[in-house]
């Protein structure tokens, strides 16, 4: 296949990208996720030589693509078709403008699947049997436990090195990434009239006032840190409820959930253990996620191919978030973390420049030719 130049590049990763964000592949409908996924065969369908294997765990797809024989290829591509729910149909479309893709979904990750789909295509059409895989999934915005996860721990997915597009920046390879903790909280009090509250036991007063010291607590963990430096313990609140329809009854229960995000030397069980002394015996605190701190290990020659197409040294960094990539690192396996120039992700302004992608693709391009062909 001859090479295709830049610019037919970026109208092609255009093009898929905003096919792509058409398509509402929100956790809320597996509909729409299996649709998105049909999209994806049509594209792969076509090549010789390869083998696609489709896995269901919990009602979450995911597609594996191998080269025929091939269990464990050297470098595998991962990502994910699902993205966050918006209350507008109509926010379901893309627009581009000043060079860049707008849409939801545009840079979280729709345009990096475009990427990887292409490329994935390229190269096996260029070099029959190359030991290249793709990996994609369909639930890395609510875990990626039926996902990734399954893939990796039941499934037996392995490689070599794999690349996730899926954090970072062009130039900004991240290395590392914070734990994650997922939690339900739960309080018990006694329903009363709001306007007799000494009849009752108020769970969401109980529940605020335990939050607030549990606050406190992260709070004095920030302080110690460099200004514009975030490598340090978070903990959010994301929801709060009562089972209250009326505004003049003291609840009887009440549940929060919060993200807990906290670094090394910090595990699982101790920032759990930490959580649970400050909040007491009243508050019941349920794990629903639980990741260790995970070190990346990219691959060094990622980076010099990375700075060689560029012309930019690369920074490495630390993220804040978390990615499907810790699933890989409980398995030994190395993930080169990057992605195009992206912006304003979870929202419906969400985009990702199309410039960058043409350049992400030559830099994997770049890294496939010398780590698998050289």
């Amino acid at each position: 296949m001859d090479e295709v130049d830049d610019l037919e590049l970026g109208r092609r990763l255009t093009a898929l990208t905003r096919d792509l964000i058409l398509i509402r592949s929100t956790d809320a409908r597996p509909e729409e996720r299996a649709r998105c996924f049909e999209f994806v065969r049509i594209q792969l369908e076509g090549l010789s030589g390869v083998e696609i294997r489709e896995y269901e765990k919990d009602g979450y797809g995911s597609l594996v693509v191998m080269p025929e024989g091939v269990s464990e290829p050297a470098v595998l591509f991962c990502g994910h078709l699902d993205v966050v729910e918006h209350p507008k149909a109509r926010s379901y479309t893309s627009e581009v403008r000043e060079g860049r893709i707008y849409g939801p979904g545009a840079g979280d990750m729709k345009g990096a699947l475009a990427i990887m789909l292409e490329l994935f295509r390229q190269a096996h059409e260029r070099e029959p049997g190359v030991s290249l895989g793709l990996a994609i999934t369909s639930d890395e915005e609510c875990g990626g436990e039926s996902g990734v996860k399954y893939l990796v721990e039941e499934a037996g997915l392995r490689c070599g090195q794999v690349i996730i597009p899926d954090g970072g920046s062009l130039n900004e390879l991240t290395v590392e990434e914070k734990g994650i903790l997922h939690l339900r909280l739960r309080t018990e009090g006694k329903a009363a009239h709001a306007a007799r509250p000494w009849l009752g036991e108020n769970a969401l007063s109980l529940l605020m006032s335990r939050l607030g010291e549990l606050e406190a607590f992260f709070a004095e963990q920030a302080l110690d840190v460099e200004a514009g430096e975030h490598w340090f313990p978070t903990c959010s609140l994301t929801m709060a409820r009562t089972p209250n329809e009326t505004v003049n009854r003291v609840p009887a229960s009440a549940e929060a959930v919060l993200d807990v995000r906290f670094v090394p030397p910090d595990t699982v069980a101790g920032m759990l253990e930490k959580i649970r002394g400050i909040l007491g015996n009243e508050v019941v605190v349920e794990l629903i996620v639980g990741a260790e701190p995970t070190n990346l290990a990219a691959d060094e020659m990622f980076k010099q191919v990375t700075e060689q197409v560029t012309g930019k040294k690369v920074k490495e960094v630390r993220a804040c978030g978390g990615s499907d990539g810790r699933f890989f690192r409980e398995a030994g396996i190395p993930v080169n973390l990057s992605r195009p120039l992206v912006g304003a992700l979870h929202s419906e302004e969400e985009w990702i420049d199309v410039e960058s992608m043409v350049t992400y693709f030559r830099v994997c391009e770049g890294y496939v030719g010398k780590k698998l062909i050289g």
